[in-house]
């Protein structure tokens, strides 16, 4: 797969846009099911979408599936609408080389159906990833029913887009009040996400990267409060130890909706910039707003000096590495934009102590030994009080941080010394002189 477009000007890869065929419309209609996401489905024309990708200066396009999911309580006949719609979309694909993309459809929440579709999407129809609901009728993404689904994906190293499907269950006034898209399906998603990760889902199943929607809904706010709560809620035996950073490392965001420069400096707080994708949302907004929205987001991203050096990478480059199509991207400024440092502050129990930096040594030498994506793994102990450790930690990259979570020495080092640290704070850290660090580095090579 190729990104050809044939239009110079076209440079932009959309992560976020549906497919709405007419059979499901039928379906829908069938069962009475129109509304049942609380919004009129849009009309669909595949001519029209690369008119206004045209338009607009997109390349191209991923399509996945609409909400709401087409299952009525009959999986052969879902099966059969999931097939049809993941069917017309690899057409689509075929048909428009380097235009379009799809992430396939799932006839969720039969697990042992929607494990044949994977193998089927991948195999046959040359899917580019797995589009999934945050839940299909109160089957939640991160229920232990689904580990099975997601061990076939992670064999295939799959790709997933999420999207909001409304919540079950659902309070119909309030729905009728304040309409889902408003609020709910950042609630929606937010929760869907926060589900797989309190399962370490994404720790269990490495080879998966997830793509949430609509600048993250509300994991900004969440994830430092689920942080915080964590100790307590692992005190009264509710949740095991969640490991935060490699959960995170998993999941990209795309900006369809409500992007701003503060909602990217937002979603940077707890993700780099080389997890941040462009998506439009099409066709649920008039082709008109949705590419003045996409000139807006063109202008802040060369007016915002903090922002300028990631534009490229967002609005392209970034998919182009998520499906496999390019190298890693970097910042325009200097590769060290990429580069993932932080500090973790750390209290031991006086009585672990020396056994604690036994295991700190042991794990930052063969780090750095092994790894050639571990610049620096260098532990330190305040003088004053030496059972409270600072580390200091600078991977090359996400993807090499991500890796080193995955080796035998540090899985080692994870798993025998929870028992020892009275606390522990990861500090996300950004470099303030490139220049300087520049030098710093090849004066270390000397």
């Amino acid at each position: 797969m190729m990104f050809a477009g044939t239009v110079s000007a076209q440079e932009v890869i959309d992560i976020h846009s549906h497919i709405i065929i007419p059979e499901y419309i039928s379906i829908l209609e069938k069962h009475d099911a129109m509304m049942s996401e609380g919004f009129p489905l849009p009309e669909y024309d595949w001519d029209r979408h690369l008119k206004w990708m045209d338009e607009a200066g997109i390349q191209t396009s991923v399509l996945t599936l609409a909400a709401p999911q087409p299952y009525f309580g009959d999986i052969a006949e879902s099966a059969k609408m999931i097939r049809r719609i993941n069917e017309e979309s690899a057409r689509l694909k075929k048909e428009h080389p380097g235009r379009f993309m799809f992430c396939a459809a799932l006839p969720l929440p039969d697990v042992d159906a929607a494990i044949e579709e994977v193998k089927y999407a991948f195999d046959v129809l040359k899917a580019d990833g797995i589009k999934l609901a945050t839940n299909v009728y109160g089957q939640y993404l991160g229920s232990p029913e689904l580990d099975d689904l997601f061990l076939e994906l992670d064999k295939r190293h799959a790709v997933v887009i999420l999207h909001p499907h409304c919540p079950d269950p659902v309070n119909a006034s309030v729905m009728a009040q304040t309409p889902l898209a408003m609020q709910e399906s950042l609630s929606e998603t937010t929760r869907a996400v926060s589900n797989m990760i309190s399962r370490n889902l994404l720790v269990r199943y490495p080879n998966i990267r997830v793509v949430v929607p609509h600048c993250g809904a509300y994991l900004p706010l969440a994830i430092p409060r689920m942080k915080s709560l964590t100790p307590v809620m692992r005190e009264k035996g509710l949740v095991s130890q969640i490991d935060y950073d490699a959960n995170l490392a998993a999941l990209y965001y795309d900006l369809a909706g409500a992007h701003s420069p503060e909602a990217i400096r937002m979603l940077l707080t707890i993700t780099t910039p080389d997890h941040l994708l462009y998506g439009s949302d099409y066709p649920y907004a008039a082709p008109q707003v949705l590419k003045a929205g996409l000139e807006r987001m063109k202008q802040y991203l060369s007016d915002e000096k903090d922002l300028a050096p990631f534009r490229k990478m967002i609005l392209e480059e970034n998919a182009r590495w998520l499906f496999g199509m390019a190298d890693k991207p970097s910042a325009e400024t200097s590769d060290i934009k990429s580069l993932v440092v932080r500090i973790a502050e750390i209290e031991v129990y006086p009585e672990y102590l020396e056994e604690y930096l036994t295991a700190a040594r042991t794990v930052g030498a063969e780090s750095v030994a092994r790894e050639s994506g571990v610049i620096c793994i260098f532990p330190m102990q305040k003088k004053e009080t030496p059972n409270l450790i600072r580390i200091v930690e600078i991977y090359r990259s996400e993807d090499a941080y991500k890796k080193h979570l995955a080796t035998p020495h540090f899985r080692v080092y994870k798993e025998g010394t929870p028992h020892m640290i009275k606390s522990l704070e990861l500090v996300p850290m950004q470099p303030l002189d490139v220049e300087n660090m520049n030098l710093i580095f090849k004066k270390a090579e000397k």
